[in-house]
């Protein structure tokens, strides 16, 4: 997991999911003492209102199931749309991603103009982001939570959503790139300076604003000067001066390339 749920990441989404619920029971009144009735016909006020408090309560599985059941009971009702995004919603919350992400594109292709489909996108890419695993592991998932993130930014850059999905865009290109860098350094190791050369130029390229930028130039300047590239060596400590004058891979780089000052000299 790249980062546990913030408190700020978590309001926004008890806002948006608040606005869908509190209205639902604004029409209901009394409260349903029934149990669990997922698979029992129902009007729509008591089903949804059964749902809503099983979601109250953090019955996140009774919940998605009942709000299905007003979709599947009362199809061309209004809640019908609401239980699709509350559904979707309690899924997320018990870590059934799959399900969240199912509801939340069945809403947005039934609804695409609706005044939450916003949310919806934005529900899509979170059931993503909470899924990144280590750098160790196949990055797929950090590319779909990046094209999901960078969608919300797309269709809806003034909202709230898009704000919250460009802070993890930073995060998520800052763990792409450190999935480069473990690779490059693998490579490196193991004395395949070419292919450690194009993984650390991956980064410089399409990831120069993350946190690991000044090392990817630190290790271009080391590859380079191990196939017997002087030249290039000294652009990319020159670079990684002028951007990172204080960092220790800055430090790093002129005290290599000082070192190799002589043998440098001897082959010119």
């Amino acid at each position: 997991m790249l980062r546990k749920l913030s408190s700020a990441h978590r309001a926004i989404i008890l806002v948006s999911i608040s606005g869908l619920a509190l209205s639902g029971c604004s029409l209901f009144g009394g409260k349903n003492k029934g149990g669990d009735t997922a698979y029992v016909a129902r009007d729509v006020d008591s089903l949804y209102t059964e749902a809503k408090e099983r979601l109250d309560r953090g019955d996140t599985k009774v919940a998605a199931a009942l709000f299905d059941e007003v979709e599947r009971q009362h199809p061309y009702s209004p809640w019908a749309r609401r239980a699709q995004l509350m559904g979707a919603f309690a899924n997320y919350v018990q870590k059934d991603y799959d399900k969240a992400i199912e509801g939340a594109q069945r809403f947005l292709s039934i609804h695409p103009g609706n005044k939450d489909a916003p949310y919806a996108y934005y529900l899509i890419a979170l059931c993503y982001y909470e899924q990144i695993s280590d750098v160790d592991r196949d990055q797929r998932i950090t590319q779909q939570a990046l094209t999901a993130l960078q969608e919300v930014q797309r269709r809806y850059p003034a909202t709230r959503y898009a704000a919250d999905a460009r802070l993890k865009v930073d995060l998520v290109n800052d763990h792409l790139a450190g999935k480069e860098m473990e690779i490059g350094r693998f490579y490196e190791d193991t004395g395949k300076w070419l292919a450690a050369q194009i993984r650390f130029m991956n980064v410089v390229k399409d990831y120069q604003t993350t946190s690991h930028a000044p090392e990817a130039l630190y290790r271009l300047t080391e590859t380079s000067l191990a196939l017997g590239l002087p030249e290039e060596a000294k652009k990319y400590s020159a670079v990684l001066g002028a951007n990172y004058p204080g960092s220790k891979w800055y430090d790093r780089a002129y005290s290599l390339i000082e070192k190799k000052k002589p043998d440098l000299i001897t082959e010119g």
